[in-house]
């Protein structure tokens, strides 16, 4: 059995900003085929600075579950900041000098690129081969899919569904139950404001947890694929059905539903605003747990929290069981070093990365839990079990985005509920980048 540790900390999620910064890497090209591979003397990893928790499970499956792996191949981390790791990668990979494993960059895009110039491990079939077909669990192989065109050449190492908590006790305290409609949640916001609580806790000055809404808003009125059609050149964001989306969230802003000055609040304010009961409902990913589950923060309990997926919108082809979700910092293997002993390293993380970075960092990831972790808290707990019941999953609004429609969207949300631009001039300015 594993026990939980769960380790409180200022997470601030790597995979929310993807595009907006990200240096868009030029697809590879070359002979890097792996029948030129040359083996490895090291299993090296190159990763985001900022994160530490799959370092970390890395780390201690090298001295536990996977020593054996170790001896033959030892662990040998570096890291990058995430702002410059596009260059470092491209640099990399222009050398043929990628290492064994590493972060596969700052947007889907880098990844694509890399796979297209045959430098990523199909993990997929490498999976196949190994006999661990069901290591990727299927609501995050869906995930994966959405993200990478139908193929499965990352390692979801983190697995993030988003929806939106809400505080339980404000809830009964004025009769509300969870709202499973889009009208019913915009009646329980009305009564949360009516009762002088503001209704949502949003990030404002970083603007994708707002432009996650206009994205669930299109998946729960267009179905699952609203922004693969964009991405097609089968709809575009001025179309009046997607409008509405854009539409349906600045009500919420013009009502006052995010309270006052909603552009000037950052991540760490917002979920303080949660989380000492200034706001009824946040909406947000399950990475939020290592906040929610340290006393120190959590000033309303734990126990007083509940997550419901975003509402149905009536008439709609979407599905509240549709979670929108995340692979967080998903990791690709060189197929230029891919041999027996890294082979060894996937077979291992298969078989228990999953239930070490669970009971030992508190992180759900996309890898099948194979022994049981005791000691979960029960709002992790509850999460884990909503992702085992779930089989599709929906992206973000701007995960097929380019960098630059990808910054337009998050740099213009705040307007956007404040009235400061339209629906119509929000929609119309990122198109424009799109195209």
């Amino acid at each position: 059995m594993t026990t939980a540790r769960t380790r409180a900390r200022r997470f601030v999620p790597l995979i929310a900003g993807l595009g907006a910064t990200a240096l868009l890497l030029s697809a590879c090209s070359g002979d890097s085929g792996g029948g030129d591979a040359t083996a490895p003397t090291d299993f090296t990893y190159l990763s985001f600075a900022e994160n530490t928790s799959i370092q970390d499970t890395l780390t201690s499956l090298s001295t536990g579950s996977c020593s054996a792996e170790e001896e033959a191949l030892p662990l040998d981390i570096t890291t990058q900041p995430q702002a410059s790791y596009d260059q470092q990668l491209q640099l990399l990979a222009g050398q043929d000098a990628l290492p064994v494993l590493f972060a596969s960059g700052n947007s889907p895009q880098v990844a694509k690129d890399l796979n297209d110039g045959g430098k990523l491990v199909d993990v997929e079939a490498a999976l196949e081969e190994l006999g661990q077909t069901d290591a990727i669990i299927p609501a995050a192989r869906s995930t994966v899919e959405a993200l990478y065109g139908g193929d499965v050449f990352v390692l979801p190492t983190e697995f993030n569904v988003e929806g939106i908590w809400y505080n339980k006790a404000l809830f009964a305290e004025n009769g509300i139950e969870e709202p499973t409609t889009w009208d019913e949640l915009t009646a329980a916001a009305a009564t949360l404001s009516a009762a002088g609580v503001t209704p949502f806790s949003a990030d404002g000055q970083d603007g994708w947890p707002l432009t996650r809404l206009v994205g669930n808003y299109l998946f729960r009125t267009i179905g699952p694929d609203a922004l693969q059609k964009v991405i097609d050149g089968d709809a575009s964001l001025t179309d009046p059905e997607y409008v509405e989306a854009a539409a349906a969230v600045a009500e919420l802003g013009e009502a006052g539903y995010f309270g006052p000055s909603v552009g000037s609040i950052d991540y760490m304010t917002a979920v303080n605003q949660f989380l000492t009961g200034e706001a009824g409902m946040f909406y947000m990913g399950s990475w939020i747990l290592a906040n929610f589950n340290d006393p120190e923060q959590n000033k309303i309990g734990a126990e007083n929290i509940g997550f419901m997926p975003f509402p149905e919108v009536e008439g709609g082809e979407g599905s509240r069981d549709q979670l929108a979700a995340n692979v967080g910092v998903p990791l690709a293997l060189s197929e230029a070093s891919y041999g027996e002993d890294v082979s060894a390293w996937l077979d291992c993380f298969a078989e228990n990365f999953g239930s070490t970075s669970l009971g030992e960092q508190g992180v759900i990831t996309g890898f099948a839990v194979n022994e049981p972790v005791e000691d979960l808290p029960p709002l992790t707990q509850a999460v884990q079990e909503r992702i085992d019941q779930t089989t599709q999953s929906v992206l973000w609004f701007e995960a097929l985005f380019n960098a630059k429609a990808a910054a337009t969207s998050q740099t213009n949300a705040s307007q956007l509920v404040t009235g400061a631009i339209s629906p119509e001039e929000f929609m119309e300015m990122v198109q424009a980048d799109l195209n």
